[in-house]
C-alpha cells in the first residue's frame, strides 16, 4: 500500500493505495518577527517545560489572546486586570474549593457581588 502526502498550491494531496484524495488545508502565512532576546528566552523555557511544541505555538496562542480583546465577539467585553499576587491566590482557592469552576468565573463573580454592593449603597 503506497501512503504519501505533499502540499501542491495550497491542498494537501494525500495518497493511499491507487486512490487519491484532496483535502483542502487552512491558509496560514508566515510571518517573520523580531523578538528581544529575554523574550526569546522566555518563550524557549515554556517549550523546555513541556508546555507548547514550538515558537509557533507559543507566539499563535499568544496572538489569539491578543486579538480576541481587541476584537471581542458577541455581546462580551474582555478586560485584563492586573491583581497583587495575594489576590491571585484567593481567588484561586475559590476555585479549589469549588465556589468557581475557573479563575475567570472566580474574577466575573467578584465583580459582580461588588457591583451589587456598591449600587445598593
Amino acid at each position: 500500500m503506497l501512503c504519501a502526502a505533499y502540499v501542491l498550491y495550497g491542498r494537501c494531496v494525500f495518497y493511499l493505495s491507487d486512490q487519491r484524495q484532496t483535502i483542502q488545508m487552512s491558509t496560514t502565512e508566515r510571518i517573520t518577527v523580531r523578538l528581544p532576546s529575554d523574550t526569546a528566552e522566555l518563550i524557549q523555557r515554556l517549550i523546555d517545560a513541556g508546555e507548547y511544541g514550538n515558537v509557533s505555538d507559543v507566539i499563535r496562542e499568544a496572538l489569539d489572546g491578543f486579538l480576541r480583546t481587541r476584537f471581542p465577539s458577541g455581546n462580551t467585553d474582555r478586560v485584563t486586570v492586573e491583581l497583587p499576587k495575594a489576590k491571585v491566590l484567593e481567588l484561586e482557592s475559590l476555585v479549589q474549593d469549588g465556589d468557581s469552576i475557573s479563575l475567570d468565573d472566580a474574577i466575573r463573580n467578584a465583580v459582580r457581588e461588588y457591583t451589587k454592593a456598591r449600587i445598593r449603597s
